[in-house]
């Protein structure tokens, strides 16, 4: 049975319609789509003109065959699972990440190691060249999968500093120090003299320069550092929770608390409430993110905003850069103090 041109199932456009469309070559329009690398703007312009109007779809199964490239992008969280659903902060640099690779048509690919077997897997995975590169969330010292990564010549771009790699390895992150000293000086500010800290794990960039920036304040205010007013977490609420009962157990006479993430800082509050403390009239509270969990605490977190859109969309931008072929990159953003109810 014959079926009409009206029956028929539609050809998808390919990229000879593309170059037909455009008024320019096949080889122009292969060369807009690998890059724009030796076309006019013009020309450029045409091709991406002719793509929308004719709805032209990449098959990038063919085009990794040519190129060798997977045209996709891994997100790598090496943390369990169950931090992934809990920090709000995954969420939004997630949520960012994916956006501004939409903006070039490249898919991106979560994966989660929080296990010492994961973490192998995922590296064969990624080292077999299933993605052109990796962005990297909450790396530990000790964690060895940016340096397996980096030998391997995997393009990779880390949110915060790694520990122990320097200028080896690209990453974004926000000042963490100046954001801590900020934090710091409005506690100080509010006529508070014993100023406790949770700190975030001290195996990370961020717990690390956190509790510098809280250090260095109290050594401008000629304050001594007192080792009972300094407690760690890992940037759980449950951490938050617990550093906070060691810290009115080891100083009963604290009256504010720098915490090194908001979702810590819901655990403080939960347990300052529990303990018969006021915040902000007996202890006032400060927290680090600006994240949900700022806005959903009672009372509202005053905090140490970091810039997540702008982290992740330079995260992407240096990743692009570098799996085009330029060298490794360190870009380091501005944080703002964020004032609420809590201090």
């Amino acid at each position: 049975m014959t079926m009409n041109n009206a029956g028929a199932r539609r050809r998808p456009p390919t990229i000879h319609d593309v170059a037909r469309e455009a008024g320019v070559s096949r080889g122009t329009v292969s060369r807009v789509l690998n890059g724009g690398h030796y076309v006019s703007p013009a020309a450029q312009e045409a091709v991406n003109a002719a793509i929308r109007r004719t709805g032209y779809v990449v098959n990038r199964h063919a085009r990794s065959l040519i190129t060798g490239r997977s045209d996709s992008v891994g997100f790598l969280l090496t943390e369990p699972q169950e931090r992934f659903f809990e920090d709000p902060n995954f969420n939004v640099l997630l949520r960012g990440c994916t956006q501004a690779l939409a903006a070039h048509d490249v898919p991106l690919l979560l994966m989660l190691a929080g296990t010492e077997d994961e973490r192998r897997r995922l590296t064969r995975y990624i080292t077999a060249g299933h993605v052109d590169g990796v962005l990297l969330v909450s790396s530990h010292s000790g964690d060895p999968i940016a340096e397996e990564l980096r030998e391997a010549g995997v393009p990779l771009v880390a949110c915060g500093k790694p520990i122990g790699l320097g200028s080896r390895v690209s990453y974004v992150a926000a000042d963490d120090r100046d954001g801590a000293r900020d934090m710091v000086r409005h506690l100080l500010s509010l006529g508070r003299s014993r100023v406790g800290v949770v700190t975030g794990p001290l195996d990370t960039p961020g717990g690390v320069e956190r509790l510098a920036g809280y250090k260095e304040v109290l050594g401008e205010a000629g304050m001594e550092v007192d080792e009972r007013l300094i407690v760690s977490g890992d940037y759980s609420r449950a951490s938050g929770e617990a550093g906070a009962e060691r810290l009115l157990a080891q100083a009963p006479d604290v009256d504010a608390v720098f915490v090194a993430s908001d979702l810590m800082a819901q655990g403080v509050l939960t347990t300052l409430e529990r303990a018969g403390r006021r915040v902000p009239q007996d202890v006032a509270v400060g927290g680090f993110d600006d994240s949900p969990a700022a806005v959903a605490a009672r009372p509202e977190l005053t905090t140490i905003r970091q810039p997540w859109d702008r982290i992740s969309t330079e995260m992407v931008r240096v990743l692009l850069a570098q799996i085009g072929g330029e060298d490794p990159a360190a870009v380091i953003l501005p944080t703002e103090l964020v004032k609420r109810e809590s201090a």
